[in-house]
């Protein structure tokens, strides 16, 4: 039986993440638009505002990083895109799918005792987090039944 892919990404981590990122990239534009001349006397040129506009961009553009967790998942396995680097695991080496209390993510918990984050599963968003769980689980029920 084919089931739908479930796609699973954080809510509250892309809200703040994305506002972060926003926030620095225009102060640091603002302060790169604000400095024309330092009070020792020292003077800033337009390559040393475009360079904070550019590390402003940067530093955005890490914290935007966060923004990669994601699940999908489907009856043949489960698809983990985390922060750094991305894995697909079949539902046969899959043991169990735990979010532990005080745990800030879930976590798929393989057969040979090892365990892969599922940073996109995060405790923080609450009841959305325990439904993704729940269904994860449902999708690997569904796999042991085939």
């Amino acid at each position: 039986m084919k089931v739908a892919p479930l796609v699973v990404r954080p809510r509250k981590l892309l809200l703040v993440a994305r506002f972060a990122a926003a926030l620095v990239a225009v102060s640091f534009t603002a302060l790169a638009v604000a400095l024309t001349s330092g009070s020792g006397g020292q003077t800033f040129h337009l390559s040393d505002q475009l360079a904070m506009v550019g590390l402003g961009l940067l530093m955005a553009g890490a914290i935007l990083l966060l923004t990669r967790p994601r699940i999908e998942a489907d009856s043949t396995g489960i698809w983990v895109r985390n922060v750094a680097g991305a894995k697909a695991v079949p539902w046969q080496v899959v043991r169990g799918i735990i979010l532990l209390d005080g745990s800030p993510w879930a976590s798929l918990e393989l057969h040979d005792d090892d365990q892969i984050p599922l940073m996109a599963v995060q405790a923080n968003d609450g009841a959305r987090a325990v439904d993704a769980v729940l269904a994860l689980r449902r999708l690997l029920d569904a796999s042991r039944v085939q």
